[in-house]
Parts: structure tokens; C-alpha cells; sequence
């Protein structure tokens, strides 16, 4: 795209490359994913402890109606967000963020200590005040958490380093929200919670000793203070990328779609399932497994690589699960809330189960791409700036959706059902305005469906693809669809060399537009559009892109590799560039290729390959030797 920065490398050994579960063992990840989780866990403990007090005990103590003290403490915690976020931003942008991990873990033991002897006391204003102490210290841990993720993790971890990021934060979410309600009802129970929370602070701190070096990016700027010229200036630090600030609306629009399914699931249960408080848990355990099972899919998905085209499809599944659990379940007449058995064997309870699980799934799915596209677009020298102002507008977001339930559920009444139709329905027109405004959303769905649906996509050797700088690929032409497929595969946006003709076919060229893939003409059909394309892809190569060719010049008519025509070595003669030759294997005789045989359902779902080849310095590419490369790499398999 048109607004992707050339991005530095972040400094360090990062060490071979590891799965998302084989980064728990690795110090550049385990301690920071610990840490983050005890820290998601203690939040909830004590928020949701604070709350069921609130609302069953502490609201009489200082005269004031429960529901009015539950939105006070909500909007404490919340507060912060806005007032601090970008100012933390600057911190984690200026200083080791390893350390500064170590200090806001610091500072929680501190809270969590406050807030033991605040239990034990019974004093409910103490605990609102370390509430908002509380949101004060997971605002300063916000920019921090996400930022140094691409400064320990390699570009082909950092989509299964959020992905186990996000699970572990939902998890943790769960567990202490049920950790926190069981035991503030206890005998005793104020005691054990104060107890739990400042051991779990120790407990965060300890794992952060571990947490290696994360070396300052802008040691030069100047922490300010004042909120409200921070605020703008780190929403603007946001916008420099217009993609990057479309991703970060995409993000607050989940926090959106989460806030009112999470708020609301307490009165969903009540009211339209009839049931009691075990189902609440039950929807908020399905709901947290869905979040958890889909992040890690991400990876396996993408095939470790920023993959938006997972973006669309966490949107569609969001929207489809949404609008079917207003069709779900239609409770018996109970004189009594249900437990979970008797809920489990009414008809249409597992239909609501399975629609929680999957809107978590797909919003697992939608996320992670999400915040792993924002990291990598990102600049280091001014990544946590833009994580800050992500969590500003995360925050807004929020307090908007509990405006709207208030709104709509309470001054037009309508039922949580209807509520979750609603949103459902306008999360469809949320993702059609985003992926209308920035439509490599789109493409990339388009093209992971077409290397995910119809073929079973191998690849070998594209770690040869170097991670920065320029780059061409030559590969052999087998069908309409060869572009799409390599565009699948590699980790790096690919721009094609495509035959005007094909440039123009239906939806292909809506992706190869978005792609910007660069059209070519014969010489001797049109002298001055080959020579129009010769300049564009130098100036990609210029701009430090990958560019694709295909050196036969036209697509293979017998499924052998014809004669490399001598354009590529015009390209690296003009800017020596190194040359990675790749073959497509198993393509031959699918609907997409000119196999005389070919039908639709030929090679439906069948396995092929892309292989790469070791890259040619560009001083010894000579057309011929490439297409020998390309034949020994192809081998015998069309």
C-alpha cells in the first residue's frame, strides 16, 4: 500500500524463529505473557469483588442506589484511559520498557496492598479511590504491552505473540471475574480477596524481573503532561498511516461489540434465558474459550504472517452468530430462574452456547490481525504513541456502548435480544464502511479464500524473501490464479507484473488494483506501456518493495515452463536487486489453467506447492539460468 513506512528492524537477538506455544518457552516472550496475566487476572479480581459489594452491601453504607455506585466505579476505572494514555504513550516510547514494566508492577503491589487493608476495613470510598489507582496503572502498562512485542518477537511470531496475548488476557478476564465474585461472598470473604490481590501483584512483579531489555526508541522527545494536548497529538501520531488509524477504529470497534456483549450478559440470562447466575458463567466461559481457541487460530490461519484477509471473515462470522442468537432461544414459562442443568435441557441452549463460542471465535479471528497490523505499520520510534491513542479511543468506544445500552435498552426498552440484532447488524455496516475505505482488507480476503477454499497451499524456502528491501521473484505462469496464490504465502506485500488483459478480468482486478499491481503490454503490441510498466517497477524496487514477474510472458499452454523472455534482466541491470526464483507445482489441469481437460472441480481442494529457490545475486541473472532454476525447483510435478 501507498501509506506502508519502511520500518527498521527492532535491535537484539531474537533467536530461531518459535510457534505461538513454543514462545512460552523463551524468555523474550514467557515472562512478558505471565506478567500481563497475572496482571489481566488481578484487575478483574478486585473490580469484580468491588462490584458485587457495591452492589449487594457498600451502596447502603454511604447512602447512594447501587446501580449509581456500579457506574461510578465503572467510570473510575475508565477515567484514567483518557487522562493518562497519552501521556504513557510517551513514557514507554522514551524509556527501557522492560523496566518501566518492573516499576508499574511496583506500583500495583502498592494498590493491591491499599486495597487488602481497604477490604479488611470495609471502607468503600478507599476502595473506589484505588480503583481509579488501579485503571491508572493498567493505563501506564497499556502502550507497554503491545509495544514491545516487535521488539522481542521475529515479524513470523508477532501474529502468534498477540494471538497467546489475547488469549491469556481473556482467560485471565474469566477466571478472576469468577475468582472475585465466589469469594467476596464468602464468610470472610474481604479478608482472602484482599489476600489473593496483593499476592497476585508480587506474583506480576516476580515474572517481570525476567522480562529481557526493551532499549528506549526515542530517548529524545520530552514527556508532557497536559491530557488534552497529549490526547490530540497522540491521535494524530495515529493518523500519520491512514490504514494504521482505519486498524485502530477497527480495534475500538471490537472493544465496542465486547463491552455491550459482556455488560449485557447478567440481564440476557435473567431475562430472555430465564436462568440464573451458574449460566452466566457458563455464557462468559463459552464466550472466553471462543476468544481463546480463535486467536490461536490466527497463526495456523495465516500461515504466521500480519494476514488481513482474516479481518472480513471475523467480521462476517461476528455478524452471522450475532444475528442467529436473537433467533436462538425462546424461554419456557418457569416460575423460577433456571439452573444450569435445567437450562442445558431446554430446547435451543446449545444453539445460544455455540453462538457465544463463535462470536468469541471470530472475534478472536478479527483482532489479532488487527493489533499485529498496527505494530508492524507502525514506526518504532512512536509505537507506543499510536498504542496509546488505540486505548483512548478503545476507552471512548466503551463509554459509547454503555451509553447506547443505557439508551436503548432503558429509554426505548427494547429487549437484550433486540440489543444484540442491533449491534449485530450495525457491525455490517461498520466493516462495509472500513473495508470501503481502506479495500486491501478486502483483496486480502478475496485472496486467502481463493489459497484457502480451493487449494491446500504448501510452501517451501520463502524465508528466502528477504524481510526488508527490495526484492523480484520470477516464477513460472500456470493459471489465472497464480497470483493470488503467492500473494497468500508471502509474509511481505507482493507487487505482480500482470498482462493487461488479465489485468482487466473481473474481480481479479479489483485485487490486483488494490494490490497495485503493475499492468504490461508486449513490446511489439504497445512500446510505450511496456515501457511505462519497466519504470513502475523500477520505481517499486526503488521504494524498497517486492516485485513479481513472470518471465514466460504468458500463461503455459501445455503445462511445461516456456523460454524466460530477457525483461528480467533489463529490471536488474537497471537496479540490481536480488533475484529469488519460485516454482508453482500441482496447478496444472485445475479450472484455472489452460488444460484443455480442465474442469471446475479438477484439483478442487487438492494440494499444491510453492517452492523458492536460494536468491541470485543480481550480477549473475541471466534469463536461462533462472528458468533452470525454476524447472529443477518445479521438478516433475505440474
Amino acid at each position: 500500500m501507498t501509506d506502508q513506512p519502511q520500518t527498521t528492524p527492532d535491535p537484539g537477538n531474537k533467536g530461531p524463529e518459535r510457534t505461538q506455544f513454543g514462545l512460552l518457552g523463551t524468555r523474550r516472550f514467557a515472562p512478558f505473557f505471565f506478567t500481563q496475566f497475572f496482571g489481566a487476572f488481578n484487575d478483574n479480581v478486585f473490580r469484580n469483588a468491588l462490584i458485587i459489594l457495591i452492589a449487594f452491601d457498600a451502596a447502603a453504607q454511604v447512602n447512594i442506589g447501587a446501580h449509581t455506585l456500579v457506574n461510578i466505579a465503572a467510570g473510575l476505572f475508565i477515567l484514567p484511559f483518557f487522562l493518562f494514555s497519552a501521556t504513557a504513550g510517551q513514557i514507554a516510547d522514551k524509556y527501557d520498557k522492560s523496566r518501566l514494566i518492573r516499576y508499574v508492577k511496583l506500583m500495583e503491589i502498592v494498590i493491591m496492598t491499599g486495597a487488602a487493608a481497604a477490604f479488611l476495613f470495609d471502607s468503600i470510598w478507599s476502595l473506589l479511590l484505588l480503583l481509579f489507582l488501579m485503571g491508572t496503572q493498567s493505563t501506564l502498562f497499556g502502550p507497554i504491552k503491545y509495544s514491545i512485542i516487535p521488539q522481542h518477537l521475529t515479524k513470523g511470531e508477532i501474529v502468534g505473540g498477540n494471538a497467546m496475548v489475547e488469549m491469556g488476557t481473556f482467560v485471565a478476564i474469566l477466571l478472576g471475574t469468577i475468582t472475585g465474585g465466589v469469594m467476596v461472598q464468602i464468610e470472610g470473604g474481604q479478608v482472602w480477596i484482599g489476600a489473593v490481590v496483593a499476592g497476585i501483584a508480587v506474583m506480576g512483579w516476580v515474572a517481570s524481573l525476567s522480562i529481557p531489555a526493551a532499549p528506549s526508541v526515542s530517548p529524545e522527545i520530552e514527556v508532557r503532561w497536559n491530557p488534552l494536548t497529549q490526547i490530540w497529538k497522540a491521535i494524530n501520531f495515529a493518523r500519520r498511516v491512514h490504514s494504521v488509524f482505519l486498524s485502530i477504529l477497527g480495534i475500538s470497534w471490537f472493544w465496542f461489540l465486547g463491552t455491550a456483549y459482556l455488560t449485557q450478559i447478567p440481564a440476557y440470562t435473567r431475562e430472555a434465558l430465564r436462568s440464573g447466575e451458574g449460566v452466566v458463567t457458563l455464557l462468559l466461559t463459552m464466550f472466553s474459550v471462543g476468544i481463546g481457541v480463535g486467536s490461536l487460530l490466527c497463526e495456523r490461519l495465516s500461515g504466521r504472517k500480519v494476514e488481513l484477509g482474516l479481518v472480513p471473515l471475523g467480521s462476517i462470522g461476528l455478524s452471522l452468530f450475532g444475528i442467529d442468537l436473537f433467533f436462538a432461544y425462546h424461554p419456557p414459562d418457569v416460575p423460577e430462574l433456571m439452573g444450569v442443568m435445567e437450562f442445558l435441557k431446554s430446547p435451543g441452549s446449545f444453539r445460544v452456547l455455540l453462538d457465544f463460542v463463535m462470536i468469541g471465535v471470530f472475534g478472536g479471528l478479527y483482532i489479532v490481525p488487527l493489533f499485529a497490523f498496527v505494530q508492524m505499520r507502525t514506526e518504532p520510534e512512536y509505537r507506543a504513541r499510536v498504542i496509546a491513542a488505540n486505548n483512548i479511543i478503545n476507552a471512548m468506544l466503551m463509554v459509547i456502548a454503555s451509553v447506547m445500552a443505557i439508551l436503548l435498552l432503558g429509554v426505548f426498552k427494547i429487549s437484550v435480544p433486540q440489543f444484540f440484532l442491533a449491534i449485530a447488524i450495525g457491525n455490517i455496516g461498520v466493516a462495509a464502511y472500513i473495508y470501503s475505505v481502506v479495500p486491501e482488507f478486502a483483496m486480502r480476503f478475496l485472496v486467502w479464500m481463493v489459497s484457502h477454499t480451493l487449494y491446500r497451499v504448501r510452501h517451501e524456502g520463502l524465508e528466502n524473501i528477504p524481510d526488508e528491501g527490495p526484492a523480484l521473484l520470477v516464477c513460472n505462469h500456470v493459471s489465472f490464479v497464480d497470483g493470488l496464490i503467492i500473494g497468500g504465502a508471502c509474509r511481505r506485500p507482493v507487487r505482480f507484473v500482470i498482462y493487461a488483459l488479465f489485468f482487466r478480468l473481473p474481480v481479479l482486478n479489483f485485487v490486483f488494483r488494490t494490490g497495485k499491481a503493475i499492468p504490461i503490454r508486449s513490446k511489439k503490441e504497445d512500446p510505450e506501456a511496456y515501457e511505462r510498466a519497466f519504470e513502475k517497477i523500477d520505481a517499486a524496487l526503488a521504494d524498497g518493495e517486492v516485485v513479481c514477474i513472470f518471465p514466460e510472458g504468458k500463461l503455459t499452454t501445455d503445462g511445461e515452463i516456456d523460454t524466460f523472455k530477457l525483461g528480467v534482466e533489463k529490471i536488474v541491470a537497471r537496479r540490481p536487486v536480488p533475484v529469488i526464483p519460485m516454482a508453482l507445482r500441482g496447478l496444472w489441469g485445475s479450472f484455472f489453467s489452460r488444460d484443455s481437460q480442465r474442469k471446475f472441480f479438477n484439483r478442487l481442494w487438492s494440494r499444491i506447492e510453492i517452492r523458492a529457490g536460494e536468491p541470485v545475486h543480481p550480477e549473475d541473472v541471466r534469463a536461462e539460468d533462472l528458468r533452470t532454476r525454476v524447472q529443477k525447483l518445479r521438478g516433475d510435478r505440474r
